[in-house]
């Protein structure tokens, strides 16, 4: 390959953005040694040159998770918001419903008073063939009034909760069209950060593209080599729980599977698709994405972690694992890759969590 070429990848490089380490993820736990790459021509693209397009691409992937987890945090919140504006509606249907029984027997009470009320009670008791029996019936009408009252406050009640229904599903949907266009923002922002690491990627011939893949599993060695000789492992004995077995066992089954940003199966998965949807099967549902899975799941120590606890990765919580034991995890990687097996250690650990704590 020429200089004009080198030239090109360079000019690629620098385009794309600033450099985000992110180490991708490798194919084996116990961190086999990569393939040393061969020693390039003086023309040729350099270990360097295709290092720093590495490093571009974990960038640019990174920000598709970021914001892949904004559109995922969006949609949940308007599958939410949609389910509150039916269940709203329905009460303002029964509420209407309702009113108008309550009206109807307003109405009728109404009309009973005015035909015993047209008479004085002095001339009613004048009138009447049984004094007893008139003094009864004003005890009934007492009761009556008394109902009507209720009958009233009754109704109020209920033309209040119509407003106020009303107004929080005027509220709902203001949410929703809110939740609609972040959902469209982020949407677009995923879109663009692949697009564009699929063009830089694209500029790689295949032999480059294949020196590419032996830095991105020596950069996975690396960390994970790093992190096993922490002693991490002699520390880490937990057993899996029941429901996390049926967690992990459902998550390994999906190995082989296209990652798809946004997707929660059953054909592919993202990050936190994968990991939200093993443990609904397993009878725990969790948040659907891999922020909130930190923000609400309990966390625990990296030494008490088990099989089926999930592990949360880099400083903004943008990716999620499931740890299997042995220093190994089963994870939705990004983009272009299908859903495998890694070794826990093979990014920048920012937490556990489990789900069923």
């Amino acid at each position: 390959m020429g200089t004009g070429k080198r030239g090109l990848i360079a000019t690629a490089v620098t385009v794309i953005g600033a450099v985000a380490v992110l180490a991708a993820p490798g194919t084996a736990f116990a961190a086999p040694s990569p393939t040393p790459s061969p020693t390039a021509s003086p023309t040729a693209v350099t270990n360097k040159d295709i290092e720093a397009v590495r490093k571009q691409l974990d960038a640019l992937y990174h920000d598709a998770a970021v914001a892949t987890d904004a559109y995922n945090a969006a949609e949940e919140k308007a599958e939410q918001q949609s389910a509150q504006i039916v269940a709203l509606a329905r009460k303002i249907v029964k509420g209407q419903e309702k009113l108008a029984r309550l009206k109807a027997r307003a109405g009728a009470a109404a009309a009973a008073q005015y035909r015993s009320y047209g008479l004085s009670d002095e001339a009613q008791l004048m009138l009447s063939d049984d004094p007893q029996e008139f003094l009864d019936s004003t005890g009934r009408v007492l009761q009556g009034q008394r109902a009507t009252k209720a009958l009233i406050a009754e109704l109020t009640r209920t033309q209040q909760d119509l407003k106020q229904y009303a107004a929080d599903a005027s509220a709902q949907w203001t949410k929703l069209e809110a939740n609609r266009k972040a959902k469209a923002t982020a949407k677009k922002k995923v879109e663009r950060q692949i697009a564009a690491a699929e063009k830089l990627e694209s500029q790689l011939e295949e032999k480059e593209k294949e020196r590419l893949a032996e830095l991105e599993e020596q950069a996975a060695h690396q960390a994970q080599t790093a992190w096993l000789d922490s002693g991490v492992l002699k520390e880490i004995s937990g057993r899996a729980s029941e429901a996390g077995k049926a967690a992990v066992d459902y998550a390994t089954t999906q190995i082989g599977k296209p990652y798809e940003w946004g997707a929660e199966g059953p054909d592919s998965y993202d990050c936190s698709g994968l990991t939200s949807q093993a443990w609904a099967s397993a009878g725990k549902p969790i948040p659907r994405t891999s922020q909130e899975q930190w923000k609400q799941l309990k966390h625990v120590d990296v030494k008490d972690m088990r099989p089926g606890d999930l592990i949360i990765y880099f400083d903004d919580a943008s990716h999620v694992a499931m740890y299997l034991g042995d220093g190994a995890i089963v994870h939705a990687p990004r983009p272009g890759r299908t859903v495998t097996i890694a070794g826990a250690g093979s990014m920048p650990i920012l937490g556990v969590v489990r789900p069923d704590a």
